[in-house]
């Protein structure tokens, strides 16, 4: 069966659950999140979409780079919080964080494999 030719709509008709107006919503792009990181109990739902937040941020790249800031609101949380998200991901070998210098947005660099323990 060739995915690539056919409709979201299509590939999922048989799932219980439905996706309504997939086209529009997949106009700008969907993140696609790791089972792995969904179905961790080491991770806190906040965790989960801080890494969630990144990879939609990183959609075609290895890395990406948006403030805290944005982070923030974005996820609808304080800047506080985005950065507890993030040491969470870090201790956790999924993210690693370089500081690019006064006033620069940090780089954030995620990793898709997980750590071994």
């Amino acid at each position: 069966m060739d995915f690539s030719t056919r409709h979201i709509g299509d590939l999922i008709k048989d799932r219980n659950i439905v996706l309504k107006n997939a086209d529009i919503a997949t106009t700008h792009g969907f993140t696609q999140v790791p089972n792995f990181i969904l179905r961790t109990k080491k991770l806190s739902a906040g965790d989960k979409l801080a890494f969630a937040m990144l990879l939609s941020y990183a959609w075609q790249n290895d890395f990406c780079f948006p403030g805290q800031q944005r982070l923030a609101a974005d996820m609808g949380i304080t800047e506080r919080s985005v950065r507890t998200h993030l040491k969470a991901l870090e201790a956790a070998g999924l993210l690693a964080i370089t500081q690019r210098g006064q006033g620069k947005t940090n780089l954030y660099e995620l990793n898709l494999k997980p750590k071994r323990r």
